[in-house]
């Protein structure tokens, strides 16, 4: 059975990221979406909340599983036994970045494969980032996140729960669906 670890903070989960997954599923049986702990981007959602957004998103996908993971990523891959790193590129700034990290996964671990696949072209210019930007200010995201991290994202922006860090500032003045952040209380 070929396994690969599909790594990343998915602070939140994006369709594009579902997309690789769904992709890389046809090239390996089984994709261990690897939630990391240890993070320098300050994530908007605690890594409780991202594992477990993660596994309702992927829960129909046969092969795919989510796990939480601490400490270096190849590491963890060697300790599960997979294959293969799986890494998805958006452009070239992504090439750069992934290309020194996978010489030095390859350097810790020879044995460990780094695949990439080019993210589909219809989510070539989203990220975690973008997305939360975009719906911390009121935006629509729907049909570029799965609907539960929608949800999820309405209620953190509207409860006013934004992490240092975040590249955002709370819920818009109206609230989101036209009511204001503390209209329920």
């Amino acid at each position: 059975m070929k396994t690969a670890l599909y790594p990343g903070t998915f602070d939140p989960l994006t369709n594009g990221h579902l997309s690789l997954i769904r992709r890389g599923l046809e090239v390996f049986d089984r994709i261990v979406v690897a939630v990391a702990e240890t993070t320098p981007k300050h994530p908007l959602f605690s890594l409780e909340e991202r594992v477990d957004l993660a596994r309702e998103a992927v829960r129909h996908l046969k092969g795919a599983e989510v796990a939480p993971f601490t400490g270096l990523t190849v590491e963890y891959a060697r300790s599960l036994g997979v294959c293969a790193i799986l890494r998805g590129l958006r452009a070239v700034s992504d090439f750069e970045y992934e290309f020194q990290l996978a010489l030095m996964n390859r350097r810790l671990r020879p044995h460990i494969q780094t695949v990439f696949m080019m993210t589909d072209y219809q989510w070539l210019y989203i990220s975690s980032t973008i997305i939360k930007s975009a719906a911390s200010q009121g935006a629509d995201v729907k049909g570029l996140v799965p609907e539960n991290v929608r949800l999820a994202l309405e209620r953190k922006y509207d409860a006013g729960m934004v992490r240092p860090g975040t590249p955002c500032l709370g819920a818009p003045h109206g609230g989101f669906n036209g009511m204001p952040p503390d209209a329920d209380a």
